[in-house]
């Protein structure tokens, strides 16, 4: 999906500070390959009703976020089930806290693309079929391959902490 405007913003900020622009977070997210730096976190609900939570090495590629899983994983094995889930992250200057849906992606142009930004960010991710591979990944991950999923976004929350402060939320169309 492309990059895409909000359809809807609404100021949350409390203490008058106006409606951040979403150019500010799309700014950082858009800026280049993944760092190491920011740690995303994926939020789903198992199948039993519980929370569960995941740091995940996401990127941003043509307006989406993109992260990966061992199919054998907890994150993995509930997105199967429900789909909707939120990531959030600190960036510099800005909070967020996205909610939206994942889906596996397998097609190669996108696999590939997300490849080449994973290996410019400092994870040697290669495509070997439908998922990836590489040297290593998070201790966590299990081992390769691991599936790559399109977070697709409705609604982000974004509360900036540093000038100018200001708390927004976007809304986008599906």
């Amino acid at each position: 999906m492309a990059d895409r405007d909000p359809v809807e913003v609404t100021n949350l900020d409390r203490y008058g500070f106006p409606p951040l622009p979403w150019s500010r977070p799309h700014g950082v997210l858009s800026g280049g390959p993944p760092s190491p730096d920011n740690t995303y976190f994926l939020g789903t609900i198992r199948p039993d009703g519980r929370p569960h939570a995941a740091g995940v090495g996401a990127l941003w590629l043509d307006g989406d976020l993109y992260f990966t899983s061992g199919p054998g994983a907890r994150k993995a094995r509930t997105l199967a089930e429900n789909p909707a889930c939120t990531i959030s992250v600190k960036l510099a200057g800005i909070d967020l806290a996205f909610e939206g849906e994942a889906t596996r992606v397998s097609d190669r142009p996108t696999l590939e693309e997300a490849a080449r930004l994973y290996r410019e960010g400092g994870w040697p991710a290669e495509v070997e079929g439908d998922a990836f591979t590489a040297p290593f990944s998070a201790p966590s991950a299990g081992p390769p391959p691991w599936d790559l999923y399109r977070f697709t976004f409705h609604t982000v929350f974004g509360v900036a902490t540093v000038e100018p402060y200001g708390a927004t939320r976007w809304r986008f169309d599906r």
